[in-house]
């Protein structure tokens, strides 16, 4: 019933409250696997070391129409989206039920640090004396176009009055398709801006968000931002197509560039959390440096694509100066030089 929910009506029913859950969190099983759990009272949910981490109790088992839930979710069932092929390639079945966690997931690989619980973000907040928490969704790694938005955003919520406001720099810590940047990598880079200080005075926390990314759009964004209101965000920064990516098969944008945060507007479950717009920011090469956008003046203005970025750090060549933290820039160089010299 919570798996139809979420959906359909994209909430799902706790207690007498609808929680916004507009991406269906669920677990795959096979054929044999049903057999097994059918009729128990419960049954272990293990980790890849195949210690048990949870219980789930009066485990339910039903057919997973994965055509169905990928256009549900995604709006589209071709398979050459990642996250759709992952779905198509799944078990046959899906399983949910209540889950009693019985110890804390561990993934061992230097960063446990920055996997904070709600609880343990709103206390860092709360020790910060933060009366504003922005929140900076990410799954790249960070430039100065962002770091001048940050600093930008700072300035502003202090005009309106707030005393501290504090950045919550969250990158997406589970799955991502192929070609995107690792998370320690991404969290190496993060690391040294921060130290660098690229955002200026604002105080930083920097909290992995260990959700996969499933590309999913207008759906998939709603998620990212209930689960930072959960966290203790007041302020999330949302842009042009948010969790978006180009169609499989088209030279498209799968979702209107708008729709994503129009769908945040419109949820009544994030009625707590104000949205901030993110205000493109282009290289100036009269100035030297990462500026806010001038349409007066656009030929001054170059845009670095991803896709530029990725060939230079692959080529050893520098961006322009003013681009990117120095040292953040080597750190990305040296991944993708490595990863070049692997093939």
């Amino acid at each position: 019933k919570e798996y139809l929910q979420s959906l359909h009506y994209e909430h799902i029913l706790v207690g007498d409250e609808f929680v916004p859950m507009p991406v269906p969190i669920v677990k795959a099983c096979s054929a044999a696997d049903k057999k097994r759990i059918e009729g128990k009272d419960a049954i272990a949910l293990e980790a890849p070391d195949r210690s048990v981490v949870a219980i789930m109790t009066k485990p339910e088992v039903y057919e997973h129409r994965k055509e169905e839930r990928a256009g549900r979710t995604f709006g589209i069932t071709h398979a050459g989206h990642p996250y759709i092929k992952l779905i198509m390639d799944s078990g046959d079945f899906l399983v949910g039920g209540k889950i009693e966690v019985l110890k804390r997931i561990k993934h061992d690989d230097g960063m446990d640090q920055f996997r904070l619980t709600p609880t343990e973000l709103r206390k860092k907040f709360s020790d910060l004396n933060a009366d504003a928490v922005f929140v900076f969704q990410l799954r790249n790694p960070v430039h100065n176009g962002h770091a001048l938005l940050m600093q930008d955003t700072a300035e502003k919520l202090k005009a309106k009055g707030f005393k501290r406001p504090v950045l919550w720099l969250s990158p997406l810590g589970g799955w991502t398709k192929d070609d995107d940047v690792p998370l320690d990598t991404r969290m190496a880079q993060h690391h040294a801006i921060i130290k660098n200080g690229v955002f200026g005075d604002t105080p930083v926390v920097l909290a992995i968000f260990p959700s996969p990314m499933i590309y999913g759009g207008p759906r998939e964004v709603q998620w990212h931002a209930y689960a930072r209101v959960n966290g203790g965000a007041t302020h999330y920064i949302v842009g042009r197509d948010p969790a978006g990516m180009k169609h499989p098969a088209k030279d498209e944008d799968i979702y209107h560039m708008w729709h994503g945060s129009t769908m945040l507007e419109l949820n009544p479950g994030l009625s707590g959390i104000q949205l901030l717009p993110f205000t493109f920011a282009s290289y100036d090469k009269k100035a030297g440096k990462m500026a806010f956008f001038d349409p007066a003046r656009k030929g001054d203005f170059e845009s670095i694509s991803g896709s530029k970025m990725r060939k230079m750090a692959k080529e050893g060549t520098s961006p322009p100066p003013g681009f990117m933290d120095p040292e953040g820039w080597q750190i990305l160089a040296a991944y993708y030089q490595k990863q070049a010299a692997a093939r």
